[in-house]
C-alpha cells in the first residue's frame, strides 16, 4: 500500500547556518516503529536530491516518536547569505512530508494506515 508521510506525521524545520533542521513526529505512537525503519538517512537524501549539497544526518527520539534529521548544505550559505527564498529552511517539512512509503499490505492494515489517495 502506498502512504503518504503527511498522513503519518507532522513535521517542522528549520535554520542553523546552511543547515536545514527537519523534525518528523509521528500521529499516533504506533506509527513511529515504521517511520524509524522507512525513513532513512539514505531515503531522506534521495528525497532531497538537488536541493541540498552536503550529507543527511539522522537523530532518533523514540521517547518523542520523532526523528530529527540535519541537511547539510541546505539553504546556501543561510540566512544572511543566501539568496534563495526560504533562507531559514521553513518549507522543508512540507517537503519532507511529500514523500510517499510503499508499506506492506498486512502491515498497513494492521496499523490502521490511511492509503494515499
Amino acid at each position: 500500500m502506498r502512504v503518504r508521510l503527511l498522513d503519518l506525521a507532522h513535521a517542522r524545520s528549520g535554520d542553523k547556518g546552511d543547515t536545514a533542521n527537519v523534525g518528523v513526529i509521528a500521529l499516533k505512537p504506533e506509527w513511529y516503529p515504521l517511520l524509524a525503519r522507512e525513513l532513512t538517512v539514505e531515503r531522506v537524501a534521495m528525497h532531497f536530491r538537488g536541493v541540498i549539497t552536503g550529507g543527511v544526518q539522522r537523530y532518533e527520539l523514540p521517547n518523542l516518536k520523532a526523528l530529527n534529521f540535519l541537511l547539510h548544505g541546505a539553504l546556501d550559505g543561510g540566512g544572511t547569505l543566501s539568496l534563495k527564498t526560504d533562507a531559514q529552511g521553513k518549507v522543508f517539512s512540507t517537503a519532507m512530508l511529500r514523500m510517499v512509503l510503499d508499506v506492506p499490505d498486512a502491515e498497513a492494515t494492521s496499523l490502521g494506515l490511511p492509503a494515499a489517495p
